[in-house]
């Protein structure tokens, strides 16, 4: 299977992925010559500066980790030149580009993805299977929160970029679990143009939800997040630390009226996850859990987020 990987920020953490296989070849496409060599060299891939390539020549699949204004226009021109395309969080920067994403898949006889990773996360599935089953009672109070050092080479993780390109899995979690909110607060903090924290509360009829990201780590802090779900009759609590790999170490841990105890969860990588359910879909073996058409009631909330945060109309 060939892939052609547009990115060279971002796109490293799918490269990592990528490179472990001997399934695939791959071609990272950059804008800049030497940097582009420098990263694609690194992982053993070829390398292009001529993004026209990734739609003229014959790959499978169109892998866009690029700054997320173009994320929707070069799914769309994947399309347009029957390609299958990957697209990295966020699907697109406004509603009308997602939506376009969305009917233009509908219409193609190729498959489109959007780097919902967070549902191959088996902490992340535990709750949305208790919630679904009831195991715990109504869902009552859900803490989210995500704390990163900066691990991507020249991505930037300010305010600008930190609601949509940060929170955006957190509120695919928002609202599988609870739905849309009926009210949206939200704090910021910014260091800097590339740092910066945001914080959202949340309300529902019966409920309340919070989101905590930030960028203002140190690198010796890494990546930590988890969350806390409080039920009517028990707690889910999630705690995970992940580096520039991709790999998890977590725990999620039950409390109800009997005692707590660590839930037996499977060891996961939830990029590797992610791009091994794409490849399997594109091979006929699974079907598109994580198409367009499911991504769009958590960008409309990371949207109505990013624009308290930033006043974007």
């Amino acid at each position: 299977m060939k892939i052609a990987l547009l990115g060279t920020g971002f796109g490293q953490a799918h490269a990592a992925v990528y490179t472990a296989r001997r399934d695939i070849d791959v071609v990272m496409f950059g804008r800049n010559p030497d940097k582009t060599a420098a990263v694609a060299g690194k992982f053993g891939f070829a390398s292009s500066t001529d993004m026209d390539r990734a739609f003229e020549d014959d790959f499978d699949l169109v892998d866009i980790c690029l700054p997320v204004p173009l994320h929707a226009e070069y799914a769309l021109r994947a399309l347009d030149a029957d390609r299958n395309a990957l697209v990295e969080l966020p699907l697109a920067g406004t509603m009308d580009d997602a939506r376009r994403v969305v009917e233009a898949a509908g219409r193609s006889g190729k498959q489109v993805f959007v780097d919902m990773f967070e549902r191959f996360i088996p902490a992340n599935r535990a709750l949305l299977d208790a919630v679904r089953a009831g195991t715990y009672g109504r869902l009552e109070q859900l803490t989210l929160w995500n704390w990163t050092a900066h691990l991507w080479p020249g991505v930037s993780l300010g305010l600008k970029t930190l609601p949509l390109e940060a929170m955006h899995s957190d509120m695919d979690i928002v609202t599988r679990t609870l739905g849309h909110p009926r009210s949206v607060d939200v704090t910021t903090v910014a260091r800097d143009g590339d740092s910066a924290a945001v914080e959202a509360t949340l309300g529902f009829d019966g409920a309340v939800a919070r989101d905590s990201v930030s960028s203002l780590m140190p690198m010796s802090w890494g990546a930590r997040g988890g969350y806390t779900a409080t039920f009517s009759d028990g707690v889910l609590e999630a705690a995970s630390s992940v580096g520039f790999d991709g790999k998890p170490n977590g725990t999620v841990t039950s409390y109800n009226a009997f005692g707590a105890h660590e839930l037996d969860l499977p060891p996961a990588d939830q990029y590797a996850a992610m791009i091994d359910h794409v490849l399997a879909c594109l091979r006929g073996e699974a079907d598109n859990d994580i198409a367009p058409v499911t991504a769009l009631d958590a960008l409309q909330l990371t949207l109505d987020i990013d624009h308290q945060a930033n006043g974007n109309t």
